[in-house]
Order: structure tokens, then C-alpha cells, then sequence
């Protein structure tokens, strides 16, 4: 489960010059890093594949919790690493995918994505992360949700005006500001480093 260098992801800050192949995420390809290239490559934390095997076969490595058990295993954005201290995947508003360190250190943030009514009142949530949830809270597409590393919702952010929100995807990926208002799928947010607001897909945005 390798790539080219030149076809990994450009949000990956590594040089485009270098060795020929790069681990593969082990899913979401266009969205996530490898447990490899954020030790070695982001954090520095190891010099070799070498080494973060050692530090998986140590259990030294988690992911939202979990132990990780191969460097090809994907973090998602917001997801939680754990090696010598606790780090969160965020992206920066250059789209390049960093690592900031984080006191949260036991529960996540996740969007959703979708939802579907199951018996008895109960409702799955899908995450954009690719995790899912059980809730009896009303608790609609595009709103955010805090998960413990037992996938027990903490707290949970409406999409809505007032609320901070987090650009993931499109041309202003990696920006943050304040909403200013959500009108049917759309989300006008004034951006914190541009001081101007911009109209997107909600699908964009998560609030935090």
C-alpha cells in the first residue's frame, strides 16, 4: 500500500522532491494522512518506517484512543493522535494538513454528515470521519458533535448563526471565522484572517 511521492496529496507538507514512494492511507485517500508520514514526516517524532514500527509494536502510537496497529492506518481531520503527547489533525489555511497539540485530549470533533432513523426513537449518526454514533438527541445534518474515545456524544454545536465555524473543503479550505447566518444549505461566514464574509455550502463548514 504505497504511492508516488508526486501522487500523494498536495495538502501533505513534504517536498515534492524526494524518495519515489510514499505510504497510502488506508482509507480516505483524498482526506487523510497516514499514521507514517505524520510521525515521521509532520511531527518528526521518528527518522524511519523503522522506527514507527517500533513505536507501534510498543503501543506507543493511538488514534481517537485505539492502539494503532499498522503505519498505513488513517488520521481524519480533528482526529486525535496520541505518541509523546496528544495531537490534533488540522488544516491550515495554506491546505496544507499540520498537527497542533491539543489539551482536549480525550474527545473529538465531528461533523455530520447524515443520519438515519432507526427503532425506538433511536437515530445513527454518520461522521464525516467515517465513524457513526447511536443518539436519542435531535441532532441534524451539518451540526457538530464531541465524541469520548467510547463514542458517547459530549456536546454538541448547531450550525447556526453566532457559532464559530471551520472551512473544510473548497476554496477557502483551512480559513475559520464567525456565522453570520445559514439560510437553506448556504453558510455566510466572516472570515477571522480576511476580515470579509464569504457564502458557501454548509457542507464546507463545521462548526466548533
Amino acid at each position: 500500500m504505497h504511492q508516488t511521492r508526486q501522487e500523494s496529496l498536495t495538502a501533505f507538507p513534504i517536498p515534492r522532491k524526494g524518495t519515489k514512494y510514499l505510504a497510502r492511507a488506508s482509507d480516505s485517500l483524498s482526506s487523510a494522512v497516514p499514521v507514517l508520514i505524520a510521525v515521521r514526516d509532520i511531527l518528526h517524532l521518528a527518522r524511519n518506517a523503522h522506527e514507527v514500527k517500533k513505536m507501534i509494536n510498543d503501543k506507543m502510537l493511538k488514534v481517537n484512543g485505539r492502539v494503532v496497529k499498522d503505519y498505513h492506518e488513517s488520521i481524519k481531520l480533528f482526529n486525535l493522535l496520541e505518541a509523546d503527547k496528544t495531537y490534533k489533525l488540522i488544516l491550515l489555511p495554506t491546505k496544507k494538513f499540520s498537527f497542533e497539540e491539543t489539551k482536549d485530549n480525550d474527545v473529538r470533533l465531528c461533523k455530520v454528515v447524515g443520519r438515519k432513523t432507526l427503532p425506538k426513537n433511536t437515530v445513527q449518526l454518520n461522521l464525516h470521519d467515517g465513524s457513526n454514533v447511536l443518539t436519542k438527541e435531535k441532532i441534524a445534518i451539518g451540526d457538530s458533535v464531541f465524541l469520548d474515545f467510547s463514542g458517547k456524544i459530549k456536546r454538541h454545536i448547531a450550525l447556526e448563526k453566532g457559532k464559530d465555524g471551520f472551512i473544510i473543503s473548497g476554496k477557502y479550505a483551512g480559513n475559520e471565522g464567525k456565522i453570520e447566518s445559514v439560510n437553506d444549505k448556504l453558510v455566510k461566514i466572516k472570515l477571522k484572517e480576511k476580515e470579509t464574509a464569504v457564502t458557501i455550502p454548509g457542507s464546507e463548514v463545521i462548526a466548533g
